[in-house]
């Protein structure tokens, strides 16, 4: 392709290709780590863990959430599910020309509640504005720093065959409530993003020493999530159709639109590798948490072909890499 299009920002094939091949590679070695939510650091103190994230959502309000409160979390969440606790934000905003500032009022506000909540203080920031028509109302750039909690080294190289796979509960939430949020389709629902710190979530997880990895199923949703473990690691993903938690009202509207679920972004879900023998205990801790009703383990990690094979009621189907965007500016 010669130019930028929707898909390069779904979390899928397209986006991956562009990290690696533009932005990796012509850092060379100034590049992070792009496997990973957020880069260790060393410290006098200890370790750190640091993130960044842009935001870019139509509606900028949403049931469950806002632009503002989505910001927060998705930094505080990536920092948690790579083994960290947040405590430090910045902040870059750009506005476009004609936003209503009552619009960005009660966006700043949700975005004030959830740091408040998530016990987290925005240190820096910057803002600017562009022409009307340039900046689809607000873009948000937050950059989060934090510390490294207690608990095993994470990554996919520590995914090992007969892993466990679990997710905190029902996926496409954030992804269904956005997409009904635009009224573009004249349905109505009550559904509600997902939107919320998953950290008692990635806290009660590090407990175990058989935790080999975690990562919130944003863009691209948890089927994205699997084809990077199958891609970093060569082994290959099996999920049990039936075991994976969807709301029966996500599932309608995807039938309706003939959306996937397993594609549709989740904003407050942890999806964690575990060793076999600690997976039950590890969704028992989840089952005692607020955060973790509708748990489950959905699936195993399985050696070579690096495939992810959905195995449903009627047999077994390869869950393809997210190429074209089903749902562009979700997060």
């Amino acid at each position: 392709m010669t130019q930028i299009t929707l898909a390069h920002g779904n979390g899928g094939r397209l986006m991956r290709e562009l990290i690696e091949q533009v932005f990796a590679e012509r850092l060379g070695s100034l590049a992070p780590d792009t496997r990973l939510d957020a880069a260790e650091l060393s410290w006098a103190t200890g370790r750190l863990l640091v993130s960044t994230d842009g935001f870019t959502v139509q509606p900028l309000e949403f049931p469950g959430g806002s632009i503002g409160s989505l910001a927060v979390h998705g930094v505080v969440n990536d920092l948690a599910v790579s083994g960290g606790r947040a405590r430090l934000l910045t902040l870059a905003a750009i506005l476009e020309e004609g936003l209503a500032l009552v619009v960005l009022e009660r966006v700043v506000n949700d975005l004030a509640e959830a740091a408040r909540a998530c016990g987290v203080r925005v240190v820096a920031g910057d803002t600017k504005v562009v022409a009307r028509g340039e900046g689809s109302g607000l873009y948000l750039t937050v950059t989060g720093l934090g510390e490294r909690l207690p608990g095993p080294a994470l990554g996919l190289d520590a995914i090992r065959p007969g892993d466990a796979v679990l997710v905190s509960g029902p996926v496409g939430d954030h992804g269904a409530a956005v997409m009904l949020a635009r009224e573009a389709f004249g349905l109505r629902a009550a559904l509600r993003s997902d939107s919320a710190s998953v950290l008692p979530l990635a806290q009660a997880a590090m407990a175990f020493e058989g935790l080999r990895f975690m990562r919130d199923p944003t863009r691209g949703g948890l089927a994205t999530v699997m084809h990077e473990i199958c891609a970093a690691t060569g082994l290959g993903v099996r999920l049990f159709e039936e075991a994976i938690p969807v709301r029966p009202e996500v599932a309608g509207v995807c039938e309706l639109l003939g959306f996937d679920p397993l594609y549709l972004a989740c904003e407050g879900r942890v999806v964690a590798l575990v060793a076999p023998q600690h997976a039950q205990a590890l969704l028992d801790a989840w089952h005692a948490l607020p955060e973790g009703e509708g748990a489950a383990i959905i699936g195993r990690i399985e050696p070579a072909p690096a495939w992810v094979v959905l195995e449903t009621e009627l047999g077994e189907r390869l869950l393809p890499e997210l190429v074209e965007d089903p749902l562009p500016r979700i997060c």
